[in-house]
């Protein structure tokens, strides 16, 4: 189970790679933050450099193309959120609201008016006893206070019948505040003096954490309210906290507090941007003390019923309960052909890697002999398997222990050449062959290779970049269609679909898994796209010189990763010695 983006990230791979059915919970959403700070006036470019919005996001697609169940907070993130996605399959997502500590979360006992806070709010308030209007935020412009403010002062009946207290973080000075902060806190004292609503409200300048069931508790013991204006509420967790303390609930009507008040019927929502009505309803839940009595008792009862921890561990292992019994165990692997001397393994692509420079192949070759006791040498390609030993026997190139053919779609083991059938099985999760090549025949700018190039788990086209959608929109067409794949580029003008759980890297991991050989003690060579997955993580990679430079362009900060200066199989040699790979690995012989 996966949380937030970057944990889907690792998740997707991890479920790709083990073969286990991944459940995820996006929380905040990369395609909602960058609208809204669009609407702030922040420009695509700056929110592009400061939060990586697009890696977030294609993060997310993924995350969302591999996930068997996605958990939610509210409807809302369903219907308006998760919407905005490619990979949109509101069938698989589920509403599991998170749960309240009720052991701090409670009704008011009497004492809360002996508590430092109570003192403190005193320090504002002409009449202290009068209701209590809260709300509690973070001084933040989404969060609306500057209406709600405006709505108390412009309204004598509510200002008559309550105080408001504003609990707006925690501040040393105002003008020493960051601009968002500072502007926000800045307006609600600004529009409390235009009102002259000195004595009316209170507004401290710290609280501790301990102290904010205490205020939701005096709010309560008071007859007052608890008020959360935002413009928009993904979830709303201030207001079952409230709620469980026995204080009824005004809440903005765009949001998680739609689904709080239908189960807590304990409150009413207010249009956020219309001050009178939220004068109005206000004072519609403070004015009829009978009513007040049935708001609280239904928001205590609805929390307990709906927002505890135990509600929530219980609804999601009934979630769980259905995909456990119908996730088939993975196939048994083929039988560890690991040697004892097999002390790390060197990884290759062909056509970039090792062909171009017949003399540095030709020291390649030796360095491969001199080492074969020791170290597997493995080959991945995307050739499939007759074209991949064709090729190695004109060149005189020992036939590897592990050959990861058709883009890591198949994968041998010599001497036999016996196909790892285990691994086969493992990818055919999610691939629908047919659906795939329907979708992209009527695209322009790409032709299907000949069928000597493709094979059952891979799809090969000729991309031509003048005419072809890019590659991005591509995967966009393929998951606004329900078909989670892997797309992967290569040399500039190949273009290949394969399972999602299929490549050279994920392909690579499996066979190391099963040889026993740490990811440290494992050189992998490349030089197009297609290697790009094969070179990530912890294995030791160089990029040889005569690299496509767009396609590995975003390896070049990665610190791992070494960027020879010598070509082909030069370029290997070079990787080899900077590494000082053979002494790493614990063998120190020539």
């Amino acid at each position: 189970h996966s949380h937030y983006a970057d944990a889907g990230y690792v998740g997707t791979r991890l479920s790709h790679q083990l073969g286990i059915p991944l459940v995820h919970t996006g929380h905040s959403l990369g395609r909602s933050k960058r609208q809204r700070l669009l609407a702030s006036g922040m420009k695509g470019a700056a929110i592009e450099a400061r939060y990586n919005m697009s890696r977030r996001i294609t993060a997310e697609e993924e995350t969302l193309g591999s996930a068997v169940q996605v958990i939610t907070s509210t409807h809302q993130e369903i219907e308006e959120q998760y919407a905005q996605y490619d990979y949109y399959q509101p069938e698989k997502m589920r509403v599991i609201p998170p749960g309240t500590d009720l052991k701090r979360f409670y009704p008011p006992d009497g004492t809360e008016w002996e508590s430092p806070i109570a003192g403190e709010l005193a320090k504002f308030l002409r009449d202290p006893q009068k209701p209590i209007v809260l709300a509690l935020s973070r001084p933040d412009q989404r969060k609306n206070i500057h209406t709600l403010v405006e709505a108390f002062g412009a309204s004598p009946a509510l200002r008559e019948a309550a105080n408001l207290v504003v609990v707006a973080g925690n501040r040393e000075d105002i003008s020493d505040m960051d601009g968002g902060p500072q502007e926000v806190l800045t307006d609600m004292l600004l529009t409390i003096d235009r009102f002259n609503l000195y004595g009316q409200v209170a507004y401290p300048k710290k609280h501790l954490p301990d102290e904010v069931p205490v205020l939701y508790r005096l709010a309560a013991l008071s007859g007052g309210a608890f008020i959360n204006p935002a413009l928009t509420e993904p979830f709303g967790l201030t207001l079952i906290e409230a709620a469980a303390c026995g204080l009824p609930i005004v809440a903005t009507e765009d949001g998680g507090p739609v689904d709080i008040i239908k189960n807590c019927r304990n409150g009413y929502l207010i249009d956020p941007l219309e001050p009178a009505a939220m004068a109005e309803t206000l004072l519609k839940v403070l004015a009829d003390r009978p009513h007040w009595e049935v708001l609280a008792e239904n928001g205590k009862k609805g929390v307990a019923e709906n927002y505890t921890w135990h509600s929530h561990v219980a609804r999601y292992l009934e979630t769980l309960a259905p995909i456990v019994a119908q996730t088939q165990r993975p196939d048994a692997p083929s039988p560890k052909r690991r040697r004892l001397y097999h002390l790390g393994a060197v990884v290759s692509d062909i056509d970039q890697n090792l062909l171009g420079d017949p003399d540095s192949l030709t020291r390649l070759v030796e360095v491969i002999h001199q080492r074969r006791s020791r170290f597997a040498f493995c080959i991945a390609t995307g050739r499939r398997l007759d074209s991949a030993l064709k090729v190695l026997r004109k060149h005189r190139i020992p036939q590897p222990e592990v050959l990861m053919t058709s883009m890591g779609t198949e994968i041998y083991y010599s001497p036999e050449l016996s196909r790892d059938l285990a691994w086969t099985n493992h990818i055919d999760y999610l691939w629908n062959r047919r659906a795939v090549r329907r979708l992209l025949e009527a695209l322009p700018g790409l032709s299907l290779q000949p069928k000597i190039e493709q094979s059952a788990y891979k799809l090969s086209y000729y991309y031509d970049p003048e005419n072809a959608p890019s590659v991005e929109e591509i995967n966009q067409i393929l998951l606004q269609n329900d078909q989670t794949v892997n797309v992967i580029f290569g040399f500039g003008q190949f273009l290949d679909i394969v399972p999602v759980r299929a490549s050279k890297g994920y392909a690579l991991r499996w066979f190391l898994e099963q040889w026993d050989i740490p990811l440290d003690h494992v050189l992998t060579a490349g030089g197009t796209g297609a290697d790009e997955d094969l070179m990530r993580g912890n294995t030791l990679s160089v990029v040889v010189a005569n690299r496509h430079h767009d396609e590995l362009a975003n390896l070049a900060d990665i610190e791992p990763i070494y960027f020879s200066e010598k070509q082909y199989a030069a370029g290997i040699l070079d990787g080899l010695a900077h590494y000082r790979f053979f002494e790493r690995c614990g063998d120190g012989n020539d």
